[in-house]
């Protein structure tokens, strides 16, 4: 028998991975599931954009290989928005980076800085690909722990009193998934700080800043920050484009190039036609958002109902795309989410698979309409 890489010992299959086949064969089934577990955007991208990609299509260059670094008016229309929303300014020609959607950046950035043997900071709970990346390219999480009763912040006396003489970068991500706790006044500058002081690399993950908030923030916003810091952002929850695979890397040159010898070797650029419906949609106006919001507000007021049918606690405060929701004590998540799976239909993710700081939470996604989410309360009532 030929052996897999040891590196395979250190992860398993992504929980979603597993989970969604079980979903799927009670599907095949004839049991009628209620997917309430992933947050894949339903809506449709803005018609423009659409528009864009069907003319791409019919561009002479759109069928040959692009650039590695995209096209120039992707990069401009990058830059463009974070000079908008972010009030965040980049150079077009070198600090931003095109990717084949966030998750990407996650291993290319990890494989630009990290050695065998090095420490990465990663928050718990959190998403799994940090750790599983860092356990992919041989090195060594260090969790940070993140509290409900700390608005899931990082408590930076607690991280200060860990060995920091191995770590060399840092995850964080805000807003944050899966507890949608947005950043506070002075996070991000306590953030570049901390990075500063230690020489380690912070990498902010930023697909969320748009739902269900007012105020978009990015942590290059604070001054210096780009000599630490690097921010990746997506369009997938944003535009509804999920599928379409585009994120971005944005900061400072330096750090950018070095990931670019990474990603140069993996891939060969992306869609020309994806990348115009990405510039149409990253040039979209403030009606799309206000829509947005509309429609995921009237979900969330579902959502929370749905959570008081489970006896569940939640903040109305947090952001994002889904409820993170405690439920009453003593109740183990991943048993009780199984049962409402099996009696009632419904999936719903279990907090646990963030890390053991989710332990007693579940999440609901709100890509689901809100006649489903009605359906999904009235089974949980029956």
């Amino acid at each position: 028998m030929i052996e897999p890489a040891n590196r395979l010992q250190t992860v398993e299959e992504y929980y979603f991975s597993k989970k969604l086949r079980e979903v799927g064969q009670l599907l095949a089934a004839g049991k009628p599931i209620i997917n309430l577990g992933i947050g894949s955007p339903d809506m449709q991208p803005p018609a423009n954009v659409v528009e864009a990609l069907k003319a791409g299509l019919s561009n002479p260059n759109a069928h040959k290989y692009q650039s590695y670094q995209g096209l120039p008016e992707l990069r401009d229309a990058m830059a463009g928005f974070y000079k908008e929303h972010f009030s965040v300014d980049l150079n077009p020609q070198n600090e931003v980076l095109p990717l084949m959607g966030s998750k990407e950046g996650i291993m290319h950035i990890s494989m630009a800085y990290l050695n065998e043997g090095d420490e990465v900071l990663i928050p718990n709970p959190g998403y799994p690909t940090y750790q599983s990346v860092t356990n992919l390219v041989g090195a060594k999480p260090v969790f940070y722990e993140l509290d409900e009763t700390n608005n899931w912040l990082p408590d930076f006396e607690a991280i200060e009193a860990l060995d920091l003489s191995q770590v060399k970068l840092m995850w964080v991500n805000y807003p944050h998934m899966p507890t949608g706790a947005q950043p506070s006044e002075n996070l991000f500058k306590d953030l570049v700080a901390f990075g500063k002081k230690h020489n380690i690399l912070i990498v902010n993950d930023n697909p969320y800043s748009f739902i269900l908030s007012n105020n978009p923030t990015s942590i290059l916003g604070v001054e210096g920050a780009k000599d630490v810091c690097l921010e990746l952002n997506s369009l997938s929850k944003t535009f509804n484009m999920a599928g379409w695979r585009v994120g971005m890397l944005v900061g400072d040159s330096t750090h950018i190039n070095h990931v670019l010898k990474v990603k140069s070797n993996m891939d060969s650029g992306m869609l020309y036609s994806i990348q115009k419906g990405a510039v149409e949609a990253l040039k979209s106006s403030s009606d799309w958002y206000d829509a947005l919001n509309k429609v995921y507000k009237e979900r969330r007021d579902l959502a929370w109902k749905l959570a008081d049918a489970l006896n569940c606690t939640y903040d109305k405060n947090a952001t994002g795309l889904f409820v993170w929701a405690k439920l009453p004590e003593g109740i183990n998540a991943e048993a009780f989410i199984d049962e409402i799976l099996y009696n009632k239909h419904v999936f719903i993710t279990p907090g646990i698979i963030f890390g053991t700081k989710g332990a007693g939470y579940i999440r609901f996604s709100l890509c689901a309409s809100t006649e489903v989410f009605q359906e999904s309360i009235n089974r949980i009532k029956l």
